[in-house]
């Protein structure tokens, strides 16, 4: 299995694909926020790691506190102890790690349906089969008009961002922004909800981790 610590420590590389992809990320958070005017917006994470993705952006906005409720849901003991500590460090009380598996709809029970909707580290560790079900799972995580923000990688097999992008197409979603530069492997991408949400439903596995 995947030391995931490890895998981490390269987002501290200056320059480096996984660097370059937080920051794409995270832009695609101050997006969202710059484009809504609620006083009160819901984020959920899966996979959130150390939860900087996240975490960072709220740090250095003075509207932070518009963030009410933040759900990260990262089952490694580690990153989401790390999580915990910067949230805490940074007195953001609205931030909620949890220790469960995001690939279950249960686990969202309470935090959904969200503003913002965070899939990043998620699609390039499960089955195709189960991307698309995680795909047309969104709709039941978010609130009307909510944004998806999603990672996937190019790897030697292929680029499967196209259909990734057609699935959303399918349920409802139209793109806001989709970051590719030729010289990375990283993917960012981020779609809207047009069409109306779904009820959460009963627990179920939408999606498992294949390493």
């Amino acid at each position: 299995m995947t030391d995931w610590g490890e895998w981490h420590r390269q987002y501290d590389e200056p320059g480096s694909d996984l660097a370059r992809r937080r920051q794409s990320v995270q832009s695609s958070i101050e997006r969202f926020l710059d484009s809504r005017d609620d006083d009160e917006l819901r984020v959920v994470s899966a996979c959130s790691g150390d939860g900087r993705d996240l975490i960072d952006v709220l740090v250095r906005r003075p509207d932070a506190d518009r963030v009410r409720a933040a759900r990260l849901l990262e089952i490694d003991e580690t990153l989401a102890g790390a999580a915990r500590e910067l949230a805490t460090e940074h007195g953001l009380d609205q931030v909620d790690v949890r220790r469960e598996d995001a690939g279950r709809t249960g686990s969202y029970t309470g935090a959904v349906p969200a503003d913002l909707v965070l899939m990043c580290g998620v699609f390039g560790n499960v089955t195709d089969d189960d991307l698309r079900r995680t795909v047309a799972v969104l709709p039941r995580l978010c609130a009307p008009g909510a944004t998806v923000v999603w990672t996937r990688g190019r790897f030697r097999s292929g680029d499967l961002t196209p259909q990734i992008r057609g699935w959303f197409a399918e349920q409802g979603f139209e793109e806001v922004s989709f970051d590719a530069p030729d010289d990375t492997s990283y993917r960012v991408g981020a779609h809207r909800l047009l069409r109306d949400p779904e009820p959460l439903g009963k627990d179920e596995t939408f999606f498992t981790f294949t390493r």
